[in-house]
């Protein structure tokens, strides 16, 4: 079985994939400090709870935290027995092209999403991934990443608000009954909910108009279904892109 772990700068997954589907997936925050020790703790008594047989024989790392993958290699080294992959790397092949400045270092996660989204959708994507940053990665017609657009998270910006304005509380995001709040909480929740709306609608037509051709817009991370209630923003959901391009990510190199 293939150990597929996607590192954040909020939370790290990990996901159990069979060879055709992925039959676990579960959630930790993301710390520099865990030894690769507490990981296999951890992640053995996940597997004996979920009834999953302990047969990991590969692993593919995707990580924008570069302090966590040491010890997230050893975990494989030591107790797995397999190097893992890691997205990013020289040795790691990409099954797309990237044409950016030169120099310029793309997220792991970002050509992750970009893999999965050519090879479940083909080219010309727009694909919102709504994390502690909001990402826009263009695909090109021949699935290469071509660039994006990086906008602040919509926890973090709730979050800002909070701590630098003494007077507001801290909220949860949700759609508002109605664009006009009449309590604070209200007000909050409707300035984020629909600012992020009309960011996401803004960008994502700056960019279609940029190229000169329509595109489909995926979108993936927790909040996106959330947004999709308010009007049409995505062409389609998916929960796990990130995961499927890293099994993508994975066979290529393979077969490579």
């Amino acid at each position: 079985m293939l150990l597929a772990i996607d590192c954040g700068n909020t939370n790290t997954v990990f996901s159990i994939w069979d060879g055709s589907k992925f039959i676990s997936n579960w959630r930790i925050a993301t710390s520099h400090r865990r030894t690769a020790d507490q990981y296999y703790v951890w992640l053995t008594t996940l597997l004996k709870l979920a009834n999953i047989e302990n047969n990991i024989s590969e692993m593919v790392i995707s990580s924008t935290v570069p302090r966590v993958v040491f010890n997230l290699r050893v975990l494989g080294d030591k107790y797995f027995g397999t190097r893992p992959l890691v997205v990013g790397r020289s040795d790691c092949k990409l099954p797309i092209s990237v044409r950016v400045d030169e120099g310029t270092a793309v997220g792991p996660d970002r050509l992750a999403n970009s893999v999965a989204g050519y090879s479940l959708f083909g080219g010309n994507l727009i694909i919102v991934d709504f994390g502690t940053a909001t990402t826009f990665d263009v695909v090109d017609t021949d699935g290469a990443y071509v660039g994006g657009v990086i906008a602040p998270g919509v926890n973090l910006s709730l979050e800002a608000l909070h701590k630098d304005a003494a007077a507001l509380p801290h909220v949860d995001i949700s759609k508002p009954k109605n664009v006009i709040g009449t309590n604070t909480v209200a007000c909050m929740q409707s300035g984020v909910f629909w600012g992020y709306v009309g960011l996401v609608r803004e960008i994502c037509n700056k960019i279609k108009t940029e190229r000169e051709q329509s595109m489909k817009v995926i979108a993936t991370g927790g909040l996106a279904p959330l947004f999709q209630q308010s009007e049409h923003l995505f062409d389609s959901f998916e929960e796990d892109l990130t995961m499927q391009g890293l099994t993508v990510i994975h066979q290529f190199n393979k077969e490579f």
